[in-house]
């Protein structure tokens, strides 16, 4: 079998064949069900793409110039866009928080958009762009801490925890920011990897288009039979490693192993059998964010001064706020993603490391749907830190009301960051290690 032919899953590190470009359904691992690289986007697709990021960019300047929402309080108006509530907490002594709304709203968004925009438009016209490798990696970055998506839902939250106050007027950006957020779920399904196979077409056809020439995969040995995407392979089948090879993490090409400190022929990124030291990066950032979920539900993350008395607000006093108020599914809804999704990520971070520390074999197919699900539902945790900055940058209203961040915020905002951190330092390879063999997990770890 041609090496251009073989992909490595990178979760459990199985060979398999490259699934071909026309294809219905979306590749998945038969053995962990992972989604794998799939073929290079056809001409229609990059076509559908790069029109898509470019109302995308449209959408986000709009998003960011005009209200959000608006409080009318008796007449008096406050209303807030998204550089309001960052200035907001910056202003009442939280830059860290303000920070970080900013990234993860405002500037990786953005970057985000422009550089799918800076490697799709040259692609749809045959071209390949220049600096294509690190573009391309800094969108493979940029991807899990763009979060519109959850400020759509804090946007949602905090009009209903508003109108006890105010009446709440919906502004021109929130229609907005929910087109943003829809479009960028769309770009998101663009797989790096099929980006690659585009790129190597091309240059294969224009060799002079490439940034540096595009050495071949060759001098590796696989077997003609491979399983297919989308099959049945149990815990079995050769997997890259035991085949003497190495999948890059970041572009997907499956190379001879090398030498320890040896780059990528395609992308030049480092190439490393397993994440190193990961089992230790993983235990100890979530660690970190544990010792931090107890003063981040302790703390307020705000206060709320009406007639000159104070109120502080905790998380779960704001769980309990809104179901005694009657909106009970809201109050789910802040629960699961405020209190319920940081507690099981912190379990089932503790859960990964330890398992792959002591190379368990139970159930990989089930931990690997864990590590998956951690992945996915990290970001929406940072509702309430958007819920918070949403809300200090609406309610202003002198003595009659004001709203100031408490120090649970930062601590909040820190779980959410160091959990995601865990998460991504965590290697779901080492999962089907200690299934294969009781000691590959020690060794990699």
């Amino acid at each position: 079998m041609k090496p251009d032919n073989v992909i490595a899953c990178h979760e459990c590190d199985l060979l398999l064949q490259r699934p071909p470009r026309l294809r219905a359904l979306v590749p998945h691992c038969p053995r962990c069900g992972a989604r794998v690289s799939g073929a290079a986007p056809g001409p229609k697709t990059l076509d559908r793409m790069c029109a898509l990021a470019l109302a995308a960019l449209l959408m986000y300047c709009v998003a960011q110039i005009f209200p959000i929402v608006a409080l009318d309080a008796a007449g008096v108006v406050s209303h807030a866009t998204l550089a309001d509530a960052v200035r907001a907490l910056w202003s009442n002594g939280q830059p860290v928080v303000a920070v970080l709304v900013f990234c993860t709203t405002m500037l990786f968004p953005l970057l985000e958009l422009a550089a799918w925009l800076y490697l799709l438009a040259p692609l749809r016209a045959a071209r390949v762009p220049r600096r294509f490798a690190p573009v391309l990696h800094a969108v493979q970055r940029l991807r899990p801490w763009s979060m519109v998506e959850v400020l759509m839902l804090g946007v949602l939250v905090t009009m209903v925890k508003m109108t006890s106050v105010a009446h709440v007027i919906a502004g021109p950006a929130l229609f907005a920011f929910a087109g943003l957020a829809g479009m960028l779920a769309f770009l998101s399904s663009i797989e790096p990897a099929g980006l690659w196979n585009a790129r190597d077409e091309l240059v294969a056809l224009r060799p002079s288009d490439a940034d540096d020439p595009v050495p071949s995969a060759g001098g590796i040995t696989v077997p003609d039979a491979l399983p297919a995407t989308g099959g049945s392979s149990g815990s079995s089948g050769l997997t890259a490693h035991a085949a003497g090879l190495i999948a890059c993490h970041h572009c997907a090409r499956v190379q001879p192993a090398p030498a320890h400190g040896q780059r990528c022929t395609r992308c030049g990124s480092p190439l490393h059998a397993r994440r190193p030291r990961s089992v230790a990066r993983t235990a100890a950032l979530a660690a970190a964010a544990a010792l931090l979920y107890i003063p981040a539900n302790l703390l307020p993350v705000m206060r709320a001064t009406s007639l000159g008395r104070a109120e502080d607000d905790t998380i779960l006093g704001g769980v309990a706020y809104f179901w005694t108020s009657g909106d009970w599914a809201l109050a789910v809804v802040v629960f699961v993603a405020s209190v319920l999704v940081p507690m099981l990520k912190l379990a089932i971070l503790a859960l990964q490391a330890t398992a792959a520390h002591r190379g368990a074999r139970w159930r990989p197919r089930e931990r690997a749907r864990l590590h998956r699900l951690v992945e996915c539902v990290g970001r929406w945790s940072m509702l309430d830190v958007f819920v918070v900055a949403l809300t200090i940058a609406l309610v202003h209203f002198g003595t009659f009301a004001d709203i100031t961040p408490g120090p649970g915020a930062l601590a909040f905002g820190a779980v959410v960051v160091l959990t995601m951190c865990a998460s991504m330092q965590f290697d779901p390879r080492l999962i089907w290690d200690g299934a294969c063999g009781p000691t590959a997990a020690r060794r990699t770890s």
